[in-house]
């Protein structure tokens, strides 16, 4: 029988966090592409309510920053202590590849957003996704 490998939880938090942070811009980039604008929050119109589109923005790269961290987590958790077949680890990073991929192809281009409020919804996206990653990776290690 096999020994469980323990592996620093600082390192699982770590790349876990990186990732969910990767998939929160991911999903930043692709809502800018589609019309879902962070900046619609900082629109100060008197009389208007704030755009659906800014809302679902905002849940939107908070929930994926979240889940990612946890399954991330989870995932690298599980493939360290050997409870995930080597062939499923190189089915999940070829599939992770090709997803980042993708999205790269998706995003390039020249941004619908204009260059201040851009980079400004750019820096909050960074900073929740960051945040929440944190979260669902914390909470993915404190459960196994």
């Amino acid at each position: 029988m096999s020994e469980t490998i323990y592996f620093p939880r600082h390192l699982i938090l770590a790349g876990a966090m990186a990732a969910g942070v990767l998939l929160a811009l991911a999903v930043h980039m692709l809502g800018a592409r589609y019309g879902l604008d962070l900046g619609g929050l900082w629109q100060t119109e008197s009389g208007a309510f704030m755009p659906a589109g800014s809302a679902i923005a905002w849940w939107l790269i908070a929930t994926v920053g979240f889940a990612s961290g946890y399954f991330i987590a989870n995932i690298m958790h599980r493939a360290v202590s050997g409870e995930i077949p080597q062939r499923m680890r190189n089915f999940l990073v070829v599939v992770g590849v090709l997803m980042l991929a993708g999205i790269g192809q998706a995003i390039s281009g020249p941004s619908p957003v204009p260059s201040a409020s851009g980079v400004l919804a750019g820096l909050a996206a960074l900073c929740l996704g960051a945040l929440m990653a944190f979260c669902g990776a914390n909470f993915a290690l404190r459960m196994s």
